[in-house]
């Protein structure tokens, strides 16, 4: 389990990037942190992995304090946005590197993935596209088999196809030897069909999290008509989150809350009532509008 506790960073003594951050991310779990491009998401994924030392604060896991914790460096990997790869270094150069780290380093992995994917592992680094290139870092990440894996801007360059074929290869990972993995995107729609749990990352710290299943059964999307006239106040006994209304017509976000919502909608006696599925996008707008934020100005 990885525990963040009141964790600060700034540079050259400027405003703080984070500020008193608290997060704490379960094992076996994929937990995607999303937030606008500066909001700290890739500098705390390098206070976790010990490239950046926190002003204050501590990361502990398992119990341990992560930085510059060698043994735990044995169980984590981590995959930067801005890839680095040595001047003429090969797939298997970049393989055979990754396996003097990584004592359980898996280098047949390494060749069949790269064999299924069609990457010519003796071909250098530097001829490969932009997605080839992170192909390469992501099949040496996973043949490591560390326990903490950490992706910034996991798929970034990675088409439809190949995209897909690395979140099956994830969940293998995952299934194979309990491991957790902590990515993040400033696209939710990228993230809403692998994460178990997410966090928003705004002005250095965590303002929301929750596990995706929560927020998806919770939150619905109704549009109704009554006979006659309502407003908003029509419908006080429930918990909204956004309340519009066109002509006859309102649509209304509603949070349940553990409570049957449509029960009450019936009992009005409607003309129209219909329950709409929200996109995990819209669950954050509308969570983020009732904190009195304006969404637009985070993602």
């Amino acid at each position: 389990m990885i525990e963040i506790k009141n964790l600060s960073k700034s540079f050259n003594h400027q405003d703080y990037v984070l500020e008193n951050l608290n997060c704490t991310i379960k094992n076996n779990a994929i937990y995607g942190l999303v937030g606008a491009n500066g909001a700290g998401k890739s500098t705390l994924l390098r206070i976790i992995n010990s490239i950046y030392t926190a002003d204050n604060g501590i990361v502990l896991i398992d119990n341990e304090n992560a930085y510059d914790n060698e043994l735990l460096k044995q169980e984590m990997v981590f995959v930067p946005d801005d890839l680095y790869f040595y001047p003429g270094y090969t797939l298997m150069d970049m393989a055979e590197f990754y396996k003097a780290l990584y004592h359980k380093f898996d280098m047949n992995y390494v060749i069949n993935i790269a064999n299924t994917l069609k990457l010519d592992i003796n071909a250098k680094i530097s001829s490969f596209s932009k997605g080839m290139k992170r192909q390469c870092a992501l099949i040496c990440a996973l043949a490591c088999n560390a326990k903490y894996l950490f992706f910034d801007e996991t798929f970034d360059g990675l088409d439809p196809v190949v995209r897909k074929f690395f979140k099956k290869l994830l969940a293998e990972a995952m299934s194979r030897q309990d491991t957790t993995i902590i990515m993040t995107s400033h696209n939710l729609r990228e993230l809403e069909d692998i994460c178990d749990n997410l966090g928003l990352l705004y002005k250095g710290s965590i303002l929301f999290e929750s596990d995706i299943d929560t927020l998806k059964t919770n939150m619905f999307k109704v549009q109704i008509s009554l006979k006659g006239d309502f407003d908003k106040k029509t419908f006080k006994k429930l918990k909204l989150l956004s309340y519009k209304k066109v002509g006859s017509v309102a649509t209304l976000i509603i949070d349940e809350e553990g409570k049957n919502s449509k029960e009450f909608l019936e009992s009005l006696n409607p003309i129209i009532l219909d329950y709409l599925p929200l996109t995990l996008e819209e669950v954050f707008i509308y969570q983020m509008e009732a904190l009195g934020y304006e969404f637009e100005n985070i993602l």
